[in-house]
């Protein structure tokens, strides 16, 4: 058995390999970038170690890297984890080349079935049939071309060493081929350095399923089943579950028998997974590809099976056998898993970035994450933060298990998926178990946007929250201590009376803030009158109105309230009115607040206080994913504040510029 173990990976998987090793008493090494010093995976390990720059191409994509890493802390193994090196046959290779242990297949097995347009050729030859297309070693546009038109449309254009979606096209027309071709084949170069494209049959409303292989160096292969992961957007998987639901036993023979054929074809040597797509109708599932790595869906398997299966990898890659054979593996019951990612659904699934501020999760799932509170969320990794997988007896009772939880999972700071993952869970496309890859077009046909019955109730508690952590006595002048109409009503520092500007999403809410000697208080908006009362603990949050008592989380910070309540997630910036926004007393067309369209860092400020400007004029220069986007003043007037500087991190949403009209205008 390996006594220490480097892994070369990040995040949640890091931490989930960690986990498993404390268990074996394997000795854990982290590796680590400067962007993620403070990362959880490097606070859970035993040791860790800095491998680069925070550019993934500087650290962790670097075998270089990674191998001196190991030899500076004397390991005796690496884990790859996934993503990143982690099908990669270099550091495998380098890894027998320097007397360590490399928990994942042999190099030759990877090489193998990496790219591809080579692994539908080894499946063609142990008889696993793939989706029909073009797989020629001529790269040429006009063979591609060729081979298109033999497929016929629509079609998928493919890059042979691609994944995650990327250097993938879909060609619904002649018209488009041609520049399809260009555009994979550019993506494949620069992401992988291969340029090498195939051309597939485009199946329109595929089921995506996949067989979990083990093979071990003595000649042993098993499955432990297989997973459904139809439910993706941009050819990445948001929701993951075993066994396949509504699936024919004739099917999932035939897809299990499929599965184990490939893998004895090539003597796989560790834990992999082979990928097939289900055509609607149809009862032969082709096979897609291989992947030779772990799957960031394992936890499922591992729920249905009770296995381990990052322990699997570690001893068949100490030379053990399978840990169990064919008759021995059995499955139980049902699991789903839902991704947790750092993505603005309602935006096409942007990516956000920030730090976390408040990190809750539910006791009732499995949850494997890599972040906590104060977790610095970046846009230098892949958005997921973390998985949560619920289990039952049913399927039904896991789906609803599911939906419970995510409705008391509470991560405050950047945006997350997680209430677009409840609305899927809850979908009765996916509650039937008939989803497919067009499941989140056929489920949302105009995007995914949230419904948010609490979002009056959760402005107005942000905005009491904000209040009560003034102090009794403020010192330092600011727009609230200019206010004429503050009046405090006693050693608690509530407000008798005041107007506020609630900011969410690009919006301007005024607020009326009026307090009664019980303790209750009342916020006015332009809908009409809210009675409620509002008492925190730490960051707890108790919310009373209407006879109803809610509770969440929160955090104010630098002018803003994050807060979730009842399963609903805001962040707000809270003002105190001064001119009604610059404008908007005065009835004027715009706003006087110049917001942060989306995170990024501020390039210029082109304006300082005090100083006139028009209309359309250029306020600040915002980078972000290196777009650079100029915000400009949509009234005239006098710049009242400027609330940023160059090289500052901004929010979406944050204020970055504050302009009162001139008066008389």
């Amino acid at each position: 058995m390996i006594g220490s173990l480097l892994i070369a990976n990040r995040g949640e998987i890091a931490v989930r390999i960690m986990r498993t090793c404390r268990r074996l008493g394997i000795h854990t090494i982290a590796v680590y970038s400067d962007a993620d010093r403070d990362a959880l995976h490097v606070a859970v390990a035993d040791e860790a170690i800095r491998i680069g720059p925070s550019a993934a191409r500087d650290s962790y994509l670097r075998p270089d890297a990674i191998m001196q890493a190991a030899a500076c802390v004397g390991a005796d193994g690496i884990h790859p984890g996934y993503g990143f090196l982690s099908e990669k046959p270099d550091l495998a290779r380098l890894c027998v080349e320097q007397g360590r242990v490399f928990v994942g297949p042999s190099a030759d097995r990877i090489a193998a079935m990496g790219p591809k347009i080579g692994s539908k050729v080894i499946a063609d030859r142990a008889g696993v049939p793939s989706v029909p297309g073009y797989l020629g070693e001529d790269q040429s546009t006009q063979r591609l071309a060729d081979g298109a038109e033999r497929i016929g449309f629509p079609l998928m254009v493919k890059a042979s060493a691609g994944g995650g979606g990327k250097g993938m096209r879909r060609v619904f027309g002649r018209a488009d081929l041609a520049a399809a071709i260009d555009l994979a084949r550019q993506e494949a170069e620069a992401a992988f350095g291969d340029p090498s494209l195939l051309i597939e049959k485009l199946v329109m409303r595929p089921r995506h399923l996949e067989v979990q292989v083990a093979g071990d160096k003595h000649g042993n292969v098993v499955h432990l089943f297989e997973r459904d992961c139809s439910v993706q957007r941009n050819n990445q998987k948001v929701l993951e579950e075993a066994p396949a639901p509504n699936l024919d036993p004739a099917i999932r023979a035939k897809l299990l028998e499929r599965g184990v054929a490939l893998a004895r074809a090539i003597n796989y040597d560790n834990l992999g997974t082979v990928e097939f797509i289900l055509e609607d109708g149809s009862s032969d599932p082709w096979f897609l590809e291989m992947n030779t790595r772990l799957q960031v869906e394992h936890p499922v398997t591992e729920v249905i099976t009770g296995f381990d299966l990052v322990e699997w990898q570690i001893r068949i890659a100490s030379g053990e056998r399978v840990p169990a054979l064919q008759s021995d593996i059995h499955e139980s019951g049902h699991a789903i898993e839902a991704r947790i990612t750092a993505e603005r659904a309602d935006q096409d699934f942007r990516p956000d970035a920030g730090r976390i501020v408040g990190y809750s999760a539910p006791p009732n799932l499995r949850i494997d994450s890599g972040v906590q509170a104060g977790s610095e969320v970046t846009l230098f990794y892949d958005s997921l933060l973390a998985k949560a997988i619920a289990s039952g007896e049913t399927r039904e009772i896991a789906r609803t298990r599911l939906a419970a939880g995510l409705r008391d999972y509470s991560v405050l700071g950047p945006a997350t998926t997680i209430p677009f993952l409840i609305d899927a869970v809850e979908h009765p496309i996916f509650s039937s178990g008939r989803a497919t890859t067009s499941f989140i077009a056929d489920a949302f046909p105009d995007g995914w946007k949230p419904v948010r019955p609490q979002a009056r109730l959760a402005r107005a508690a942000a905005a009491l929250l904000m209040l009560d952590a003034l102090p009794v006595n403020v010192q330092t002048p600011s727009a609230w201590t200019r206010l004429s109409g503050f009046r405090v009503l006693g050693p608690a520092g509530g407000l008798s009376e005041t107007r506020l500007l609630a900011i969410e999403e690009g919006k301007t809410f005024v607020l009326a803030v009026k307090a009664r000697p019980d303790g209750e208080r009342r916020v006015l908006d332009e809908e009409g009158e809210i009675a409620l009362k509002v008492r925190s603990n730490g960051n707890s949050v108790e919310v009373e109105a209407d006879e109803r008592i809610l509770r969440g989380v929160f955090e104010r910070t630098n002018g803003r309230v994050r807060l979730t309540l009842a399963g609903e997630t805001c962040d707000i910036g809270l003002e105190a009115e001064v001119a009604l926004l610059a404008g908007a007393a005065s009835g004027s067309g715009g706003s006087g607040a110049v917001l942060a369209t989306m995170p990024g860092v501020v390039a210029e400020v082109r304006v300082s206080a005090g100083e006139t400007v028009d209309a359309g004029q250029v306020m600040v220069v915002l980078e972000s994913m290196k777009l650079f986007s100029s915000l400009k003043a949509e009234i005239a007037g006098v710049v009242a504040d400027v609330a940023c500087k160059p090289g500052e991190t901004v929010m979406a949403g944050k204020r970055l510029v504050l302009v009162e009209p001139q008066a008389g205008t």
